[in-house]
């Protein structure tokens, strides 16, 4: 017990830099540190050979650090307060209003195609089916059908369409 209180003395240092190269967050880094260190010392038991107490210690906190940056990416996907969200007919009348005047000046199909899948929301099999094409080659399709609206969107409506289109302000031709 006394070796190994000694080893964590002697690495500390070294352990907390490292923490915070990987982090840039003193704070933070600290924190991880000392929950990699409280799990070592419930595990010094399982360390197997003194020597390699060095590489125990980094490979807990590598360990740590990555269990962090996996809560970190969960916890930005899940949405705090879903009843604060617009809900579908509250974002179809925010959205840019130029959309409904540009489908017509696109291709005929890939007009056609957003109309099916992305206004009406048809499904996929049914439309690829009615085409007699592949679900794969319809993916296709609708994305370069996609594209083709962006396109327009950032030409006609420039700054509101690269931001998603919401409390479009453009002038209205």
């Amino acid at each position: 017990m006394k070796d190994f209180e000694n080893a964590l003395n002697t690495h500390l240092d070294e352990i907390l830099s490292f923490a915070h190269s990987k982090l840039n967050d003193q704070q933070l880094a600290a924190d991880v540190v000392q929950d990699s260190l409280l799990k070592a010392v419930k595990a010094q038991d399982q360390l197997k050979e003194e020597a390699n107490i060095r590489a125990w210690l980094f490979s807990i906190l590598r360990n740590t650090i990555t269990d962090l940056y996996r809560k970190q990416a969960k916890n930005k996907l899940t949405i705090e307060d879903p009843g604060n969200l617009p809900n579908a007919d509250e974002i179809d009348q925010l959205a840019c209003t130029c959309m409904e005047k540009l489908i017509p000046t696109m291709n005929e199909d890939y007009a056609w195609l957003i109309k099916e899948l992305e206004l009406n929301q048809k499904q996929t099999s049914l439309i690829a089916k009615k085409l007699n094409i592949s679900e794969n080659n319809l993916k296709v399709k609708r994305h370069r059908a996609r594209q083709q609206l962006k396109q327009r969107l950032e030409e006609t409506c420039q700054m509101c369409a690269k931001h998603g289109c919401l409390d479009c302000d453009c002038e209205q031709t």
